[in-house]
């Protein structure tokens, strides 16, 4: 036993793993405790970080504009004719228990930020970085609430670059529904198959409303056997006529969307996007757009993917891309993943009008429009 005594300024206890080597029978020093990386501490903690680098290339026929009245961009994120692009570094960071108090934060720098940017003033924000989602959340038996900034609920594509498929974002994505809402949304799971989603928030991509009106966000979704899945979601409030800008004639907005999804098997896989919305109180009287979109992944192996694309948009007044016209868009985007951290994706597109739409490089117009894009994927 050893006695409590001191030595040096040192008390034996202080001693101890000393003392235990000198005793220990091998005549081996006893292993240091090591030091928890910091992967480590965030599991132990329950908090979940993740992120992804994405970087690319495009070059179009066109200019990547349409040639209306007030001249708007005809692709969503790879606007550029000829260009290599830091379309996205995004981190995102969560604490999301099953019951209890939670949070998420996603953060987006880059080119892309410019486009997702929310409202939020009348000088706006241009700047390369957003906070794509920041919110808190409470979790209770099967009721989800959270309560902030957050993406969208409709649509089958996403910001994130990762979750989707091909390396052009749809036309659905880009012009017929939002990106982000802030506000507050709850969950409610049902059952296994079904779940409700009912949300108050300040519009579309609004982080300042333009408005004191609110919109109303409802929705289920439905996986009436296994590999289906349904989400319908509505959205309907009073927005500015003129989007992001706090002046101007406001009048009510609705959007339907739909998504069904069908898992032939692991590898092969099918998807539906159906939207409708309309405005109110344009310069046209009430606007309306309508669009589907159609997707097919095959997964050859797990190295190479193929994904098919294929959409037709009918924007009746104009409304959203500026020309009276019906879009339509086929892409085939084929993915090599060497690694489960890196994918590089090559891409074809063909765009087409019912009208010369697409502004060419000598000023003049075109009722089509093709591109090229290269994209490497990074995540960690």
């Amino acid at each position: 036993m050893i006695k409590k005594t001191v030595i040096a300024g040192l008390t034996a206890a202080a001693l101890a793993p000393a003392l235990a080597f000198a005793q220990a029978p091998s005549g081996k020093p006893a292993e240091k405790p090591s030091i928890p990386t910091l992967d480590q501490v965030f599991e132990a903690s329950g908090i979940a970080v993740e992120g992804y680098i994405d970087v690319g290339y495009t070059h179009l026929s066109g200019t990547g504009l349409f040639n209306g009245t007030v001249p708007v961009p005809n692709r969503v994120f790879d606007t550029e004719r000829n260009s290599f692009l830091l379309h996205q570094a995004a981190v995102q960071i969560a604490k999301q228990p099953k019951q209890g108090f939670g949070g998420l934060v996603n953060v987006t720098a880059g080119r892309d930020a410019q486009v997702i940017h929310s409202f939020t003033g009348p000088a706006g924000d241009t700047s390369l970085f957003d906070v794509t989602q920041a919110f808190a959340q409470y979790a209770t038996g099967p009721v989800t609430v959270i309560g902030g900034k957050y993406v969208t609920a409709s649509g089958a594509e996403v910001i994130k670059s990762t979750a989707n498929s091909n390396y052009s974002r749809s036309i659905l994505f880009g012009y017929a529904i939002p990106f982000t809402h802030t506000g507050i949304r709850a969950t409610f799971a049902l059952s296994d198959m079904f779940s409700l989603i009912a949300g108050l928030n300040n519009g579309w991509d609004n982080l300042k409303d333009t408005n004191t009106a609110k919109t109303t966000e409802l929705g289920i979704s439905a996986t009436p056997i296994k590999p289906l899945t349904i989400i319908a979601v509505g959205y309907l409030g009073n927005e500015r006529v003129g989007g992001l800008t706090p002046v101007g004639a406001e009048g009510k907005r609705s959007l339907i969307d739909l998504v069904a999804t069908y898992t032939v098997t692991d590898k092969l896989s099918f998807t539906l996007n159906y939207d409708d919305a309309s405005q109110e109180n344009t310069a046209t009287g009430k606007a309306k757009w309508s669009g589907v979109a159609g997707y097919a992944t095959y997964q050859f192996m797990d190295t190479l993917r193929l994904a098919v694309r294929g959409e037709n948009f009918d924007d009746k007044h104009g409304y959203r891309t500026g020309v009276v016209q019906k879009w339509k868009e086929a892409t085939i985007t084929l993915a090599f993943l060497p690694e489960k951290n890196f994918e590089l994706r090559g891409e074809v597109r063909k765009d087409s009008s019912n009208i010369a739409s697409f502004m060419k490089p000598d000023g003049t117009a075109s009722k089509d429009q093709t591109s090229f894009g290269l994209q490497a994927l990074y995540k960690f």
